[in-house]
């Protein structure tokens, strides 16, 4: 069986030959028919192949190993394996409170290619710093982390909602008033000027 990659491969290999063949044999779009055929080569097939490689090229970009095989996210990556529970990212990420192959995405899927449209653009500005400018020496967050990127999954779960800390803020957090990861809070994130100082969990080969 052809998975969606394969399916994708394979039109791919057909509109090349399909046009390979026209372009070699122009004759044989002479009658109707055969222009209906030279249509769907021509036109129709690549426009299926690129939206077919667009959707498989997001859906590798949610992949943690996608976005740590950038220089610039790769100490980011690294901060994923701190032998520390106060940071959030590790914590979720090495107790699999979060899918690790998707680890990022699964924390910044409101933004950038996979929130609105304006933040698409933002995505595409990102790129172009990434390949043309150069990414910074520090990268900074834009904007203020959305609480619902927490609330989706520890929503409803029981230490949570029993907890009466969050019991007393919980309109605030709903409503984003008041950050997750706000001082005095789960405000040790990736901190990744700090990495050369600490520890780091080993998984088990």
């Amino acid at each position: 069986m052809f998975g969606p990659e394969g399916i994708l491969i394979a039109l791919i290999v057909l509109t090349m030959a399909l046009a390979l063949f026209l372009f070699v044999r122009p004759p044989a779009t002479a009658g109707a028919g055969e222009r209906i055929v030279a249509f769907i080569a021509l036109f129709i097939l690549p426009a299926l192949c690129l939206g077919g490689g667009f959707s498989a090229h997001i859906e590798h970009s949610k992949e943690t190993k996608s976005c740590t095989s950038c220089h610039a996210m790769q100490p980011y990556g690294r901060s994923l394996y701190v032998d520390d529970p106060n940071y959030i990212p590790a914590a979720h990420f090495q107790n699999h409170r979060i899918p690790p192959e998707t680890a990022c995405y699964q924390c910044h899927a409101d933004y950038t290619f996979y929130g609105t449209l304006k933040d698409k653009f933002a995505g595409l500005e990102r790129v172009y710093i990434q390949y043309v400018s150069g990414p910074p020496k520090h990268i900074k967050f834009k904007g203020r982390y959305s609480n619902g990127q927490c609330l989706r999954c520890h929503a409803g779960a029981r230490d949570f909602e029993e907890n009466p800390v969050h019991q007393a803020i919980r309109s605030e957090l709903a409503s984003s008033q008041m950050s997750c990861i706000s001082s005095g809070c789960h405000d040790t994130v990736h901190n990744v000027t700090a990495l050369d100082h600490l520890k780091f969990w080993r998984p088990a080969q």
